[in-house]
């Protein structure tokens, strides 16, 4: 990569070998603490929650790695019929290599999904999860109802298909470019990441973050496959965004309310958040709608997926199947509460992990 992320003082780089994968991971605070992995969002890396691991208290030990797919670590494909369970995989190997048996985890947006994979494959190894702007956990395209069912039976509408050429040509050139290049890097984040006119101060090595995705039909955004079905394509076999089709995370939502164990959730959540809404402009149904996809066949046939009342939904149901569940709504906060609204994060964030340590409420 020809761009390099200047990292907080305190926080540590280094690459982990695991039986999985070569990881990037950056940490801080004492190894022998309380340990917390931090799983960063789609198109961003561990460097976004620098700032949310330094204001840990000194008795935790967190560590953020780049994902599968992206930052620095090893540029391995990722098999999308697996759903989200190859990056739950890695976090699992990621935590046997650092000696965890039990660990608290904070997952944002795409990480999110990955925090819902975990409960549901692994909750006896988590000691806590927050979940920050999360994707629902049927995924993200293609899906109606509460329990987030596919419209299709190849999961059409969902999947790279959903990723517009031009941000793939921008990153693929690492044109950064500004706020008026509506198809750029920067203008995206600074659109959906946050609420306006908020800017972090690390913006530019955020942005370097992002442009450090693995590109390619094994990558980013993956291969897509051609479909009879509105609006044309269904996810492919590799990469993060087929990952996230609901035709590959069916398995997410029955593991997380039939799991013996029920580690506490944490759920924050920006009232103005551009991306996880029941109207999301990422949405090709809610595109479909308001007339910037030709050919749309309706709510009966392609609705727009609710995304915010997938998620309550399921938080919902974790509670009423034993689960311990904390939420919090941040007004005026985009996609990024961390990152916008670190203080009133920091203070929830902190409560969880100490009370999810002690089990009590």
């Amino acid at each position: 990569m020809s761009e390099s992320i200047r990292h907080l003082p305190g926080i540590t780089a280094s690459y982990v070998p695991t039986r999985r994968l070569r990881t990037h991971v950056l940490t801080s605070g004492d190894a022998g603490g309380r340990p917390v992995l931090f799983l960063h969002g789609n198109l961003a890396s561990s460097t976004f929650w620098e700032e949310t691991m330094l204001a840990l208290p000194a008795s935790f030990h967190a560590a953020a790695p780049d994902q599968r797919g992206y930052g620095l670590t090893d540029p391995e494909p990722l098999d999308a019929p697996g759903g989200v369970g190859a990056w739950v995989d890695d976090a699992v190997a990621l935590a046997d290599a650092l000696g965890w048996e039990r660990f608290h985890v904070v997952g944002h947006s795409l990480g999110g999904c990955v925090v819902w994979g975990l409960v549901a494959r692994y909750a006896e190894r988590i000691i806590s999860a927050t979940l920050v702007a999360p994707g629902p956990p049927c995924g993200f395209g293609g899906a109606h109802g509460e329990r987030g069912e596919t419209n299709f039976a190849d999961g059409a509408g969902s999947g790279a298909g959903l990723v517009l050429p031009a941000l793939v040509e921008a990153i693929a050139n690492r044109r950064r470019g500004d706020a008026t290049d509506v198809f750029s890097p920067r203008s995206l984040m600074n659109r959906l990441y946050w609420k306006p006119p908020f800017r972090p101060a690390r913006e530019e090595n955020l942005l370097t973050a992002m442009l450090q995705v693995h590109l390619g039909d094994d990558h980013f955004p993956g291969d897509v496959r051609t479909s009879t079905n509105w609006p044309g394509f269904a996810p492919g076999r590799f990469g993060p965004i087929n990952a996230l089709a609901p035709l590959y995370n069916d398995w997410v939502l029955p593991g997380l309310l039939d799991a013996a164990a029920k580690p506490p959730l944490l759920w924050v959540y920006g009232a103005d958040d551009a991306v996880v809404r029941n109207d999301s402009l990422s949405d090709v149904g809610t595109l479909g709608k308001l007339g910037m996809r030709a050919d749309w066949p309706g709510d009966d046939v392609f609705p727009p997926q609710p995304l915010l009342t997938q998620v309550t939904f399921a938080l919902d149901q974790y509670a009423a199947h034993g689960g311990a569940v904390t939420r919090l709504v941040l007004p005026d906060t985009g996609h990024t509460p961390y990152l916008e609204r670190p203080i009133e994060f920091q203070q929830a964030l902190d409560r969880h992990l100490s009370c999810g340590a002690t089990g009590t409420w």
